[in-house]
């Protein structure tokens, strides 16, 4: 097989019929349904949370909301905030960098290599001395799963994903694949406030369907059911082509009936079925692993991801790693869960409030007069 490492032109050409083919196929509103229902959600638990310490909504437009209590106010736009400056938001998913002061701290971090597009050699080199699969994704400036590729094991496949990493940044990042689960362990403050188990996306076969269909049923039942069940659709991108291939499937393939077939490595995909309040899992040498990690990126509010195979050692004697320190991280996980719902929104305006986690009373601060005034944080 021709290796587009050195040949370059094929691999533009090859880019090229992407682009094309990409310019015919139009936006999933299916897609946009679920962006709208992922506001909607974040309108509802900010003014439950308001409601909760007596503070007031106002609507700014265009999903802003101001709350104000007392002659204080604060902003938020779905989970963006102003609890963290913006230099600490940057830092953090500056993933290269990031992976490098966490490194110097003792820390455990995916080995990888960050590379240009017109120049994938160093990525090409790492990728044929990885003992495993390697996942590729933007090196800066993305969340939420954009443009991350797991699976990694072909050159072809390196520069496929490449091309799609950089439609979201820069330039890409080429990581070692971990085994394990996946943990989101959410901080404020320097507290432990929830601790969630995040499983891939999954349907279980009929038999009859082909796992297309059967992906596409998942995503009808996920409107269906307004943001209850997962805040975005499934879709068919390159990572459930490697995550399929794994399992010796396709999108054509009709497995047998009750198979748990997994769609994508990449979580952020997954439903509240997935999602488990995994608490008791973790030893106490992973939190002290993780809280030290959200010390040094000086963040307030963050998500910390870790993967590991053995949840009852430290990250640094199970092989596990600490993938990213989200800023700001996500919600959804942590209201829609299998065994129970965690009031993030609530925690984060006490914290712009300076209201006591266990407030007395009704917990709001008492009203003074005047024109409301910018929190400052």
């Amino acid at each position: 097989m021709l290796d587009p490492i050195r040949h370059p032109r094929l691999l533009r050409l090859r880019i090229l019929w992407e682009r094309f083919k990409a310019r015919f196929v139009s936006s999933d509103p299916g897609q946009a349904e679920a962006d709208r229902q992922l506001s909607a959600f974040y309108e509802r638990v900010w003014r439950e949370a308001a409601g909760q310490i007596r503070a007031t909504v106002i609507d700014l437009g265009n999903h802003f909301l101001e709350i104000r209590l007392g002659n204080r106010r604060t902003r938020v736009w779905h989970h963006n905030t102003e609890i963290d400056h913006l230099a600490g938001h940057r830092l953090v998913r500056t993933k290269g960098l990031m992976h490098r002061l966490l490194a110097a701290q003792g820390l455990p971090t995916p080995r990888h290599v960050e590379f240009q597009l017109d120049d994938m050699r160093r990525a090409a080199d790492f990728l044929d001395e990885a003992s495993g699969p390697c996942v590729i994704k933007p090196a800066c400036g993305t969340g939420g799963g954009l443009g991350v590729v797991t699976g990694i094991r072909t050159r072809w496949q390196l520069a496929m994903a490449a091309w799609r990493a950089s439609r979201w940044g820069d330039h890409p990042i080429i990581e070692e694949e971990i085994k394990g689960d996946n943990y989101r362990l959410l901080y404020l403050d320097g507290k432990l406030l929830d601790v969630v188990k995040r499983q891939p996306p999954s349907v279980v076969a009929d038999g009859i369907s082909t796992i297309g269909q059967l992906l596409d049923c998942a995503n009808r039942e996920r409107l269906e059911q307004r943001a209850a069940v997962s805040h975005s659709q499934i879709g068919i991108d390159l990572d459930v082509e490697t995550t399929l291939a794994r399992q010796g499937l396709s999108l054509r393939s009709v497995p047998a009936k009750d198979t748990c077939v997994r769609l994508k490595t990449v979580i952020n995909d997954n439903s509240s079925h997935e999602n488990i309040t995994a608490w008791d899992e973790l030893c106490d040498d992973i939190l002290g692993e993780t809280a030290q990690a959200v010390s040094y990126s000086g963040l307030r509010l963050a998500g910390v991801d870790i993967i590991c195979a053995d949840p009852g050692r430290s990250l640094q004697e199970s092989g596990g790693v600490i993938l990213e320190v989200n800023s700001p991280p996500g919600y959804f996980w942590h209201y829609h869960k299998r065994n129970g719902s965690f009031p993030v929104a609530l925690h984060v305006l006490r914290a712009l409030f300076a209201l006591p986690d266990e407030p007395n009373g009704n917990g709001a601060a008492a009203d003074t007069p005047g024109a409301p005034q910018p929190l400052g944080v």
